[in-house]
C-alpha cells in the first residue's frame, strides 16, 4: 500500500524565457501550470489518504467480527496463586471449592492425572486447541502450570469444575472413556514428562491438589490414576512423572 509520502506534486516542468541580462526565467503559464498540478496532487493525497483509512477501517472490523465469531468465548474458571499449604487445609477455606456451581459430591469418583505433552502452555491455549479437536473448550478441570505460559504450581480452575461439568480429558482408546470423563476430575501437568520431570513446583501443588480433592469427595487411593493405565498406546503422564511419590502422599482408607 502505497504511503502519503510517495503521492507528492509532479516534477515541476515549465518554459524557460530569455531574460534582458541573459539569464532565464519561468514563464507566467509555467506558474499558472505547477499551480494546477499541486491542487491535482492535493486531490490525488486526499483520495489516497481516504481509501488508506476506509482500506484500515474495514479490516479492523473482519478482525473483530472473526473474533466474535469464535463460539469458544473465554477459558472461564480462575487461579489459585500459588500457596499450596492452603488447599485442604481447612475446608471452608480450601479455595477450590469456592465454585459457581454447587458442588456435585455424588458425581464425581476418581481422578485422573495427565501431562500436556507440550513444554509450555496456558489455559487459553490449551483452551483453543481443545477447541479444535471439537471438544467444547478446556478438557480437563485443572491444569497445574511450569512457569512456561502458567505460572510455576499455580493451579487454573478450569470452567468445567467451576460449573460442574463432566471432563473431556481420557482417550476415546480407554474401555471405559466415557464413564471417567463423566466422573472422573482430570488434572494436567504443563509440560511433557516423556521428555523430562515436572517441576518442584508444579509436584507440590498437584499432590495438595489430589489429597484435598480425595478428602472432600472420598475418593480411595485406588481410584486415582494416571492417563496411561486407563488408554492403551497413551503414555501421559510420562515416564518422568514420580508415580511412587503420588502414591506415598494418597490419602488411604
Amino acid at each position: 500500500m502505497l504511503s502519503d509520502t510517495h503521492c507528492g506534486p509532479l516534477p515541476q516542468v515549465g518554459i524557460s524565457v530569455p531574460t534582458g541580462n541573459g539569464k532565464t526565467r519561468r514563464g507566467g503559464r509555467a506558474r499558472a501550470g505547477r499551480s494546477r498540478r499541486r491542487r491535482r496532487g492535493a486531490r490525488k493525497v486526499s483520495r489516497r489518504t481516504t481509501l488508506v483509512w476506509v482500506s484500515f477501517v474495514v479490516a479492523m472490523s473482519l478482525v473483530v467480527g472473526l473474533l466474535t465469531l469464535d463460539d469458544g468465548g473465554h477459558t472461564g474458571g480462575f487461579l489459585i496463586a500459588t500457596n499450596v499449604s492452603t488447599l485442604g487445609a481447612q475446608e471452608r477455606e480450601d479455595p477450590i471449592f469456592r465454585i459457581d456451581a454447587p458442588l456435585d459430591e455424588e458425581r464425581w469418583n476418581g481422578i485422573v492425572i495427565h501431562d500436556l505433552g507440550m513444554p509450555a502452555g496456558d489455559a487459553d491455549r490449551v483452551h483453543r486447541l481443545h477447541l479444535s479437536y471439537g471438544y467444547q473448550g478446556l478438557g480437563y478441570h485443572f491444569l497445574v502450570g511450569n512457569g512456561s505460559g502458567l505460572g510455576d504450581g499455580i493451579v487454573h480452575v478450569g470452567y468445567r469444575w467451576n460449573e460442574q461439568l463432566p471432563g473431556a480429558h481420557v482417550a476415546r482408546s480407554a474401555a471405559t472413556s466415557g464413564e471417567h470423563n463423566e466422573r472422573s476430575i482430570g488434572i494436567c501437568l504443563v509440560g511433557n514428562g516423556d521428555r523430562r520431570p515436572f517441576t518442584e513446583k508444579q509436584m507440590r501443588s498437584l499432590l495438595a491438589l489430589v489429597r484435598s480433592l480425595q478428602q472432600r469427595l472420598g475418593i480411595p487411593a485406588d481410584r486415582v490414576r494416571l492417563h496411561r493405565d486407563l488408554a492403551p498406546g497413551v503414555t501421559s503422564p510420562g515416564r518422568f512423572f514420580a508415580a511412587a511419590r503420588l502414591e506415598e502422599h494418597l490419602i488411604s482408607p
